[in-house]
């Protein structure tokens, strides 16, 4: 996970940035794939009450990095969810600036587990009145936000995370974590940026007429290519990121998308 102090999922497949594990000496480096990363949180908001784990004003914390695809995720669904005042962020960088920081989410982990001597791992939820960490793993701390800390149920569910969608939110995130990353095969994310391209032909967002979770994903996605992956070819996926780009909740606009020259 990229460094952090303070400020937006997927499934069980392999990630490009699935977290980052800070050592004990807060050297930064990217974790291994999910199934091999180690001390792994899987507590939920409002599941198995009697860990204390139930949604309330100010309860929760959020350690982040501000480098990290997966922090600047929920970075993002914090601010289009209106839980930026519920819910605190706290950014961890290698600046002497945040030693304190490091030294309260080292405690968190020695809460949650006895004697812990791992990696302190970002994204982490953490729930302020035990110390405890709640959740390490992002996409049930992206749902848990969308979910009860947001005031959302069943029967009301979240708009960045209808029901009806679900799957197609998930199937998108694992093409993006797979195919749209500096890392992927050149050929195999170019067809996924005509993919995403033609989902843009008849309507405004990613997934329909509705800004969902699958545009938050898309954003971080696209304004995580290096420069030289312009998107010239691509003139809907270029207006919808321009778009997206003056809304408040994604940082950094226009600036962060490797649009062609002159484009």
């Amino acid at each position: 996970m990229p460094e952090t102090a303070s400020r937006t999922s997927g499934t069980a497949n392999s990630r490009p940035c699935d977290q980052i594990s800070f050592p004990p000496d807060r050297r930064l480096k990217v974790a291994p794939t999910p199934s091999a990363l180690p001390h792994r949180v899987h507590s939920r908001i409002g599941v198995g009450l009697a860990g204390g784990f139930y949604p309330a004003p100010h309860r929760y914390e959020l350690y982040l990095s501000e480098s990290c695809p997966l922090s600047l995720r929920i970075e993002i669904t914090l601010d289009l969810l209106g839980l930026k005042d519920s819910v605190a962020t706290t950014i961890l960088s290698h600046s002497s600036g945040t030693s304190g920081s490091f030294a309260s989410l080292r405690r968190a982990y020695e809460a949650t587990e006895h004697h812990y001597d791992g990696p302190l791992t970002a994204p982490a939820l953490c729930d302020r009145w035990s110390g405890r960490i709640v959740s390490n793993h992002t996409p049930d701390i992206l749902r848990d936000l969308a979910g009860l800390l947001s005031g959302h149920t069943t029967g009301h569910p979240s708009p960045l995370c209808p029901p009806a969608l679900t799957a197609d939110i998930e199937a998108l995130r694992d093409l993006l974590d797979r195919d749209v990353t500096p890392t992927a095969p050149p050929s195999d994310r170019s067809a996924a940026l005509e993919l995403l391209d033609c989902q843009l032909a008849s309507r405004p967002y990613v997934l329909g007429d509705s800004l969902t979770a699958a545009d938050v994903d898309v954003w971080v996605a696209l304004t995580g290519l290096e420069p030289s992956d312009a998107l010239g070819p691509h003139p809907r996926l270029r207006d919808y990121l321009r778009r997206l780009g003056d809304h408040p909740a994604f940082p950094a606009g226009n600036e962060a998308v490797p649009l062609a020259a002159g484009a």
